[in-house]
């Protein structure tokens, strides 16, 4: 190569390292979440409600959860499984969207619900007794669809739909 190639060689991949490490950025500050969701429903008193949610089943999914995000869509949400049923700590760092925290036994049925918990907050929200999984959605769906302690879950984990 002629000295004129090489600089121009040595600039083009200049360019594109930079370029794949913007795009790593991107990459990196981007939610974290499951792929695909899968539908999840409620069962209550005032009849069937059915969500859309994302799985977060490894440490790196847990500990992240909704952090960062800036919305979450009614009937949404992220279901995470901690099986064995065990007592379960939350918290609400860095996330931006009040939730609503339902803890859910390992027989599908609501522990207790975290209502309208407060944003980037560090407080420890608990499961007050065992749990197998919890599931986020936007603050108010409990209040809004009738959900209480005692409903039925059905979703895959807890050997049902």
């Amino acid at each position: 190569m002629n000295s004129d190639r090489k600089a121009a060689w040595s600039a083009l991949k200049g360019w594109l390292a930079a370029i794949l490490v913007i795009a790593g950025w991107a990459v990196a500050g981007a939610p974290a979440g499951a792929a695909s969701f899968q539908p999840l429903e409620i069962v209550t008193k005032n009849g069937v409600q059915v969500f859309s949610v994302e799985m977060a089943t490894t440490p790196e999914e847990k500990e992240t959860g909704l952090m960062y995000r800036k919305e979450l869509a009614d009937g949404k949400g992220m279901l995470f499984d901690f099986n064995p049923e065990q007592e379960i700590s939350m918290w609400m760092k860095n996330t931006y969207v009040s939730l609503d925290m339902i803890f859910i036994r390992a027989d599908g049925r609501i522990l207790r619900i975290a209502e309208n918990t407060e944003p980037l907050s560090t407080k420890i929200i608990s499961s007050r007794g065992p749990a197998r999984a919890v599931l986020e959605v936007v603050a108010g769906t409990a209040q809004k669809y009738g959900i209480r302690p005692g409903d039925r879950v059905g979703h895959p984990l807890f050997g049902g739909k």
